[in-house]
């Protein structure tokens, strides 16, 4: 069974993929001056609010989850090799540091756990 999503237009509803196409280009317009929180100098378009941003070392974050995906670590384990790895990492614990682990598992799981 296929999921069938739909947008509204107006008060018409279409079915994704099948609403009507603008007659006319969409231009998005220019940005609001505004002052900079990193060193209060008013910028008044978007090329210069990018150029100010790189100047600092600034992203603009928003919505965009894409900056989350750069900062992954790829591991050099294969999936079926994990389990073993975890074992082998287990089995080098001493006693007390495993003790010491589980107990702060159990508080993360306790504290996750919480209702409000």
């Amino acid at each position: 069974m296929t999921k069938r999503t739909w947008v509204y237009i107006g008060d018409q509803a279409y079915e994704k993929g099948t609403e009507p196409v603008a007659d006319a280009l969409l231009v998005m317009g220019d940005i609001e001056p505004y002052r900079s929180t990193i060193d209060g100098t008013l910028i008044t378009s978007r090329s210069q609010h990018r150029e100010h941003l790189r100047a600092h070392g600034c992203v603009e974050i928003g919505n965009d989850t894409a900056h989350l995906l750069k900062d992954r670590r790829t591991f050099d384990v294969q999936p079926e090799q994990r389990k073993e790895l975890i074992r082998a990492q287990i089995d080098a614990m001493s006693h007390a540091d495993f003790k010491r682990a589980l107990r702060r598992d159990i508080e993360r799981v306790k504290w996750n756990s919480r209702e409000d």
